[in-house]
């Protein structure tokens, strides 16, 4: 077992009792991960599987790095924690909105190929969300990282998605689903308190900051520059 000899030795139970710690947490990691639609789930959620039968201080964070260890040899997956980015309004009277989380969280990245991840694993019956998302953040990463709320929903009022549209035929409620995408940490929501009154802000979170998924959105922008970015977002939306 990975992490095992010495570093076992500090606990008072036996092996079998923490492989079966192990396989809870890789149980429960997956089975909230596709449950939740990829939301961040938080350390204190692994902690507490571990700590509900046993008190023993380091055991929780020994089970949790082996079962990141499982995650990725068996399963192809890396178990990632989140960095909390600090919003660019932090110094402007902002008020978080909707920060669902933790500074210790977790989110499952696979590390297959594309073409292997597409072929085999990817749900086709969510293609669209991935779709919705990657216009998102692009029209996001396109105003600079940071979006006042009312002009995201002009630029999506351009492609058809209205705010308050519950019943879209492709994405069902388009504000439950923008939501959904502060939840996943794709984006932050905050309130600043100006001298006008209150304006809410867009800004990209931890996973559309994420090293892959930012130079991805950079490339497409590159290849599109000369083109209408709306008009091939738009497209993009519908073709998923």
């Amino acid at each position: 077992m990975a992490n095992g000899g010495e570093d076992f030795s500090q606990f008072d139970i036996s092996k079998e009792e923490i492989e079966k710690l192990v396989a809870e947490v890789v149980r429960y990691v997956i089975f909230k991960t596709h449950q939740n639609l990829g939301c961040p789930i938080k350390r204190e959620e692994l902690v507490h599987l571990v700590t509900k039968n046993y008190s023993q201080r380091n055991l929780p964070a020994f089970v949790i790095n082996v079962a990141k260890e499982k995650l990725s040899s068996v399963f192809g997956y890396e178990l990632r924690e989140l960095q909390r980015s600090r919003p660019a309004s932090a110094n402007l009277g902002r008020s978080s909105q909707n920060s669902v989380a933790d500074p210790k969280s977790y989110i499952l990245v696979s590390q297959l190929p594309p073409e292997v991840y597409k072929k085999y694993v990817e749900d086709v019956n969510t293609a669209h969300l991935t779709g919705f998302t990657f216009v998102i953040v692009s029209i996001v990463h396109l105003a600079g990282g940071k979006i006042p709320e009312e002009n995201l929903w002009h630029h999506l009022k351009r492609m058809g998605l209205f705010e308050n549209d519950v019943n879209h035929p492709v994405f069902g409620n388009i504000k439950q689903a923008l939501e959904t995408l502060v939840q996943q940490r794709y984006l932050q929501k905050d309130k600043v308190n100006g001298p006008e009154g209150n304006t809410v802000f867009y800004e990209l979170a931890e996973r559309a900051l994420d090293g892959p998924v930012r130079e991805k959105i950079k490339e497409y922008i590159s290849q599109t520059w000369d083109f209408e970015v709306f008009g091939l977002l738009r497209r993009l939306v519908y073709s998923v």
